[in-house]
């Protein structure tokens, strides 16, 4: 058999007074039995109610005063309803847990206790957090940043560091292996070198813009490295827990993102203890190994900046610059299968391209001035496209090509398919600031015109002009 006990209490409400009140309405049955308590929100805090829950060995769950008001019970309080906001809450929160209330509640000078039994059927689900700890879970999601201005020069205390590694080292990982490490890197010599390093990849990476992309990026910091008095790099042991770690066999890559959990653990801990974290990436891994004295099977994976700073920025720093802007949650969800977006709750839609108009709205406030020139391409590499600082190659053809960020492989089966993933791509550039695509099929067929035609009505969609390569809204044809 199965409990469930549900408690109205006033504050500082002793443990003694509800394990007696408790004694006497289980009346024969055994506490062992308890599987739940349940109370209204407000009350989880109160000592006397933590010792009994634990004493129990169940798990505390509360609920609004709005939802045990809408519970019928047999009898129900105007004294309570006054100062709780609902007319019951012992009998009304094992109603509302699904629980058959066994016998009315039981009265105490400053407690009610109702027992229930839960049908066999019924298994309990684990509970979530109270209403005010679920609250600052999400805040904390929301309001980390990748902070890279600001900084403070203050120290970071011990006990305030080891909190925020604890953390990260708390981290889930495949087969428990736990392959990471944190190198603590204070000396001033040593980050000027990583520094350095970073410097010189934000120069060549600047070079390789458009011009208009290239001023816009001048605006941006991309390191503290200098400016906090902490760096921590992150690494990862490939190999570390042997030949047999459970769950590593079939795909190595969760070792790489086992570590990258541990980063946002860490990245999570310091925002709630006050600590801003910059993600440097401006340099090439190696170089900085090299600088740190890794030995050679380990990896580096995040190199971090991190330090008190003025002020966490209500968005991110991309967003506020206009640089890029969030894909909205609708575009990423997908209901049983590729393709069919929707929301929970929602009907999904099966086909994008008749929904553009809905679905790009959202980042139509991108404010970019970036412009693309996009060739579409079957079975030509299109490496003349990509001499261009805004060229851009989307491939059709079955055969995935060489990894390269500059094309864009979507093998379409068939014309609807190739128009959607051409929506799909003029989606995807508009949040990075693009304004303008001027597209070319450079090998005419029914897949790549479809395709085209799909970037036609993305970019429509979200707001961005789309226009032939010869300058007017036609696709423009070449021969291969």
């Amino acid at each position: 058999m199965r409990l469930v006990v549900g408690i109205g209490l006033r504050t500082d409400t002793s443990y003694r007074e509800l394990r007696d009140l408790l004694d006497s309405a289980l009346a024969g049955l055994e506490p062992r039995d308890v599987t739940q308590v349940v109370t209204v929100d407000g009350r989880e805090a109160e000592p006397g109610l933590q010792r009994l829950v634990a004493s129990l060995g169940a798990s505390l769950f509360t609920a609004t005063a709005l939802e045990l008001s809408q519970q019928p019970v047999p009898t129900p309080s105007d004294h309570v309803d006054q100062l709780a906001g609902t007319a019951s809450v012992a009998e009304a929160a094992v109603i509302l847990s699904g629980a058959e209330l066994l016998a009315p509640k039981q009265r105490s000078a400053r407690a009610t206790v109702a027992v229930g039994r839960l049908p066999e059927e019924q298994v309990p689900a684990a509970p979530g957090y109270a209403v005010g700890d679920r609250d600052v879970v999400h805040r904390v999601l929301a309001e980390r940043r990748d902070v890279r201005r600001g900084f403070l020069d203050r120290p970071i205390a011990d006990d305030l560091l080891t909190r925020v590694l604890e953390s990260a080292h708390r981290a889930p990982s495949v087969g428990l292996s736990q392959p990471w490490d944190f190198v603590l890197i204070r000396d001033l010599a040593t980050r000027r070198k990583v520094h350095d390093l970073a410097t010189s990849q934000r120069d060549a990476f600047a070079a390789s813009l458009p011009a208009g992309r290239r001023s816009a990026f001048d605006g941006l910091k991309i390191e503290a490295i200098l400016d906090t008095p902490l760096n921590i790099a992150v690494t990862c042991d490939a190999g570390r827990g042997g030949r047999h770690v459970l769950g590593r066999h079939a795909d190595p890559r969760t070792t790489w993102f086992s570590v990258a959990i541990a980063i946002q653990n860490l990245w999570l801990a310091a925002r709630a203890e006050g600590l801003g974290v910059g993600w440097v990436s401006f340099f090439e891994p190696g170089e900085v190994a090299a600088v740190l004295g890794l030995p050679g099977h380990v990896e580096l994976v995040g190199y971090l900046c991190v330090g008190h700073v003025e002020e966490f920025a209500g968005t991110p720093e991309l967003v506020r610059s206009g640089w890029a802007a969030r894909r909205p949650l609708s575009w990423a969800v997908h209901q049983e299968a590729w393709g069919s977006r929707g929301l929970p709750g929602e009907q999904p839609a099966a086909v994008i391209a008749k929904d553009a108009a809905r679905a790009g709205s959202a980042v139509r406030a991108v404010a970019g001035e970036q412009s693309v020139y996009l060739a579409v391409v079957d079975g030509a590499d299109g490496a003349e496209y990509l001499r261009r600082a805004d060229g851009l190659v989307v491939r059709v053809g079955a055969e995935k090509p060489t990894a390269d960020f500059g094309v864009l492989w979507r093998p379409a089966r068939t014309v609807d398919e190739a128009v959607e993933l051409g929506v799909e791509v003029a989606r995807d550039l508009a949040p990075q600031g693009v304004s303008e695509i001027v597209v070319e099929v450079v090998e005419p067929s029914d897949i790549t015109e479809g395709l085209a035609r799909g970037i036609f009505l993305g970019g429509l969609a979200c707001g961005v002009s789309v226009k032939g390569s010869d300058g007017v809204g036609e696709v423009s044809h070449s021969s291969a």
